[in-house]
């Protein structure tokens, strides 16, 4: 790959990754959360499925490699997706979910350590405790509008607790057991078992329940070919080339990049604070990428 297009990678996976809240408040208030991700992983299954076939793309060479690379997806996707639509949905201010999913980056690099055998300097513990720092100012700031009483916080909470075991596990397994797979075949083996669970828990919980609204629909697609095709297909490449804390020191950026999209499409306003936090987090990122 082209070193400037290489260069560019985590630019657009955090673009692109930072538009899963905006599609998730699109969407929500026409689906239940699972409905609604079942939903999208039948779309996505079925375009990278014909994606696949068209392009003739190798499918893994050996049954144990296919089922890492499952295990991977249900983590990524069936426990990191589940969990943070259905904290939405359950009332949790996108902020207070931002924060817990960004802790994400502290335990994948202590992780790191003994899972994959990686060293995290003390230049990257600086930069990944600066990025959490950022994150929680941005949120603190956003918390000044969203409010959650302690009785129904717990409610609220867990979803997004088990959202932020799945993405961490999930970077870290991927790194270990699959770290390189043809991104094709690899993403229809990755929604397989996310939509399996995700669709018996809806049939059991939820009642599938659809309303087709234009808004919906433009939500739905939106997640299913820039997040659920572009920016997971930029994830896989970024976990292959670079080591885990670095990978995981990315997600630190999302909280802010929400917070500028949501202000320009839904005029939420950014205080101070959160302003000051997103230069706390990018200079944390930065600290943690460059050692």
């Amino acid at each position: 790959m082209n070193p400037r297009a290489q260069a560019l990678l985590p630019v657009f996976f955090v673009l692109l990754w930072s538009t899963g809240f905006i599609g998730a408040k699109l969407g929500l208030p026409y689906a239940e959360p699972l409905t609604f991700l079942s939903v999208r992983y039948v779309l996505v299954i079925a375009v990278m499925l014909l994606v696949a076939l068209v392009s003739r793309a190798p499918w893994p060479s050996s049954w144990t490699m296919a089922g890492h690379i499952a295990a991977n997806g249900f983590l990524l996707h069936g426990l990191y997706l589940g969990g943070v639509f259905v904290s939405i949905k359950h009332g949790l201010p996108a902020g207070v979910a931002a924060l817990v999913v960004g802790m994400q980056p502290l335990l994948t690099a202590v992780g790191a350590g003994w899972f994959l055998g990686e060293r995290v300097t003390a230049r990257q513990w600086l930069g990944l405790a600066l990025g959490f720092v950022g994150v929680a100012l941005v949120v603190g700031g956003r918390a000044q509008i969203d409010t959650v009483t302690t009785s129904s916080l717990w409610h609220m909470l867990w979803p997004a607790l088990i959202a932020l075991m799945g993405i961490t596990v999930g970077t870290l397994y991927q790194k270990r057991f699959c770290p390189s797979f043809d991104l094709r075949t690899g993403s229809v083996i990755q929604f397989l078992p996310a939509l399996l669970v995700t669709g018996l828990v809806a049939a059991q919980t939820e009642t599938l329940q659809i309303e087709w609204d234009g808004r919906f629909i433009f939500a739905l697609l939106w997640l299913v070919l820039v997040l659920s095709v572009g920016a997971i297909s930029l994830l896989n490449l970024l976990i292959r080339q670079g080591s885990a804390t670095n990978v995981a020191s990315l997600f630190y950026l999302t909280p802010p990049v929400t917070a500028v999209i949501a202000w320009a499409l839904f005029d939420e306003t950014l205080s101070p604070m959160a302003i000051a936090g997103m230069g706390v987090a990018v200079g944390g990122v930065w600290l943690a990428r460059r050692a």
